[in-house]
């Protein structure tokens, strides 16, 4: 269970941003956004699509990744 008391969905990703997207270019920075990321450390958790691998493969310098 989580933190708000909802089960996890199977197929979900856990990514946390471990650098910074300051000096990254602009289509990055617009990846980082759109994944919800909002600060250094910052964890989301997605559901596993194609589209979202592409979203992490774009920026998997900048990310770590953990398949629940």
């Amino acid at each position: 269970m989580t933190e708000t008391g909802k089960k996890k969905k199977d197929g979900t990703v856990t990514v946390r941003l471990v650098k910074s997207g300051i000096c990254t270019p602009k289509d990055q920075k617009a990846t980082l956004k759109g994944l919800g990321f909002r600060r250094l450390g910052g964890t989301v958790t997605r559901d596993d699509t194609p589209s979202l691998r592409g979203m992490l493969r774009k920026v998997r310098h900048l990310v770590e990744v953990t398949k629940d």
